[in-house]
């Protein structure tokens, strides 16, 4: 049976700093170019955090070749078992994965790759769009992640006694942790927009508030839940709930398209 908390108990955390070609990062729309000195202040603020939630963190220095690098969540999925490199579906992000892997092999006694034979050859699948979950696996297929990266993870993980079940990211989402975070290990908290689907039924279900959409990629870490900043509605439905709220300045990552999960990635060694 797996760990009750396995999912948001955590002891370290992988960042990478922010470079000054974030400026060019990918975004879906145009608000504007992030400002780089606000940023690496949010950006430290939200290392600060995760620090004062018991984790042991370590931050890579910045890429500037690749401006979307800072995500490092994207590039590979961490579990108690090992690490496992994913495949970006963004072009211009493919090399992430293969910068971050001798940081992984540090971390991590086992490192896995996706398999790059037949089919899955063609397959992407980037961590936004994966949320690990006490009992399972969700994948949701995007325009980032398509239906051989999932059977790709499938195969991989299967070894380690993970289940991966594949949902379907509504089309106007970039990824589908955007409208979706963990809360803990039974429950998330989510747009209505993504629980319509019915894809999240048996798991209980908080609703960010109305018009509070951006809140919903929360980060359960320990004993706190980590929220982007601005959507008081939202952290009040969870303080009422019983979570603990940290609310983060966000405010350039969200220009390019990034939120609280994809900052860092988290782990907890099995040993």
């Amino acid at each position: 049976m797996p760990t009750p908390g396995r999912s948001f108990r955590f002891t370290h955390a992988l960042l990478r700093e922010p470079a000054d070609s974030i400026v060019d990062g990918l975004r879906a729309v145009d608000t504007g170019a992030p400002d780089v000195a606000l940023f690496r202040a949010q950006h430290a603020a939200y290392r600060d955090a995760l620090e004062a939630a018991g984790l042991a963190t370590t931050v890579l220095g910045p890429l500037q070749e690749f401006p979307d690098s800072v995500f490092v969540e994207d590039a590979a999925l961490c579990l108690p078992e090992g690490a496992v490199v994913m495949r970006p579906g963004a072009p211009t992000r493919l090399g992430e994965a293969v910068m971050i892997e001798p940081a992984l092999r540090e971390a991590f006694d086992e490192v896995r790759h996706l398999p790059s034979l037949g089919d899955h050859g063609h397959g992407r699948i980037e961590g936004g769009d994966v949320l690990v979950t006490d009992r399972e696996i969700l994948v949701g297929r995007s325009a980032r992640t398509n239906g051989a990266g999932i059977e790709a993870l499938r195969e991989v993980v299967r070894a380690w006694g993970y289940t991966v079940r594949e949902l379907a990211t509504p089309p106007e989402v970039l990824h589908f942790k955007t409208d979706c975070g963990l809360l803990d290990g039974e429950t998330i908290l989510t747009t209505r927009r993504l629980a319509a689907g019915g894809h999240l039924d048996g798991y209980r279900l908080i609703h960010v508030a109305e018009s509070e959409e951006a809140a919903a990629n929360a980060v359960r870490v320990n004993d706190v839940v980590l929220l982007p900043a601005g959507y008081p509605r939202t952290a009040e439905l969870l303080n009422q709930a019983g979570y603990r709220v940290v609310a983060l300045p966000n405010s350039e990552a969200a220009k390019v398209d990034g939120g609280m999960s994809c900052l860092s990635l988290r782990y907890c060694r099995a040993s």
